[in-house]
């Protein structure tokens, strides 16, 4: 049977949808959630902070506490008053990281960065792939010079024994992995200080003869400077666009490094520092 197309063309009025009424007002109410959910949006904090009983919200207000007192021991209401958090929140923190060995109560002085936080920095620094690789020429450079060899990495305005070969001598300086030292004392600080930013350089008066000196010849020497009777020769590791990675250094007793005999070593010393670039691929 064959049906005509007339009835497909049928206007019903029970058939046709009419226009919906509340179409409009049902637009208008959506669009006004939209905004609302904006708006919200705009006034709650970015970032994970704005959730603070996440998981991630509570390590940023731990992080934040810890780096109140990177520079030292901070009383609870400095420490209030840097990080922003309030008081019962800071008090929270404290006493979960004393728990944990990440800070301690120093007497008057309030809290301060615990020894957990040394411990793991001294495994992630065993870690890092530049101490491996850079270990095969720090005990050449042991062997040939009959001293002690240190790696150094920069650390802002301090610099961090990452990797050390002790001398075989009795008589030795020893310089512990994780052994935190200034920038403005020993051969290793004047590298990373002669190939820092210009503007360093300059303000470093009672050096910049010295840092000057250092980047013509392309190693640095130091006496009695770090502590005394201890001398140490050191040279830059380059990485990428010139920029220092690390220092490599030599160190002994200072009656074993004179002058003269620093000038002997710096060869082995740069030497050392050209094959841990090349370990590096630099």
């Amino acid at each position: 049977m064959e049906l005509s197309s007339d009835i497909w063309n049928t206007e019903d009025s029970s058939l046709q949808r009419e226009p919906d009424a509340e179409r409009p007002e049902l637009e208008t109410r959506h669009a006004l959630a939209v905004r609302d959910r904006q708006q919200v949006a705009q006034r709650r904090p970015a970032g994970p902070s704005a959730r603070p009983d996440t998981p991630v919200g509570v390590i940023d207000r731990a992080a934040a506490v810890m780096d109140a007192v990177e520079g030292g021991a901070r009383s609870f209401t400095d420490i209030v008053r840097v990080t922003g958090l309030s008081r019962t929140t800071t008090h929270r923190l404290i006493s979960s990281l004393e728990d944990h060995g990440y800070l301690f109560h120093v007497g008057g002085l309030g809290y301060a960065l615990g020894p957990r936080l040394l411990g793991l920095a001294t495994t992630a620094m065993r870690e890092l792939p530049l101490r491996e690789l850079a270990h095969p020429a720090l005990e050449r450079l042991a062997r040939t010079t009959g001293e002690s060899a240190q790696l150094f990495v920069r650390d802002g305005d301090r610099r961090i024994c990452v990797d050390a070969v002790d001398s075989e001598h009795e008589l030795r300086t020893i310089v512990d992995v994780g052994a935190v030292l200034p920038l403005t004392q020993g051969s290793a600080g004047k590298v990373f200080l002669a190939w820092g930013p210009a503007v360093e350089r300059d303000d470093m008066d009672r050096l910049a003869q010295q840092l000057a000196t250092t980047r013509r010849r392309g190693w640095a020497d130091s006496f009695g400077e770090r502590a005394p009777g201890v001398a140490s020769v050191s040279a830059p590791v380059f990485g990428p666009g010139d920029e220092v990675l690390a220092a490599i250094s030599v160190s002994g007793p200072a009656s074993r490094i004179a002058p003269l005999r620093a000038k002997t070593y710096a060869p082995a010393v740069i030497q050392a520092a050209r094959e841990v670039e090349s370990a590096l691929g630099a």
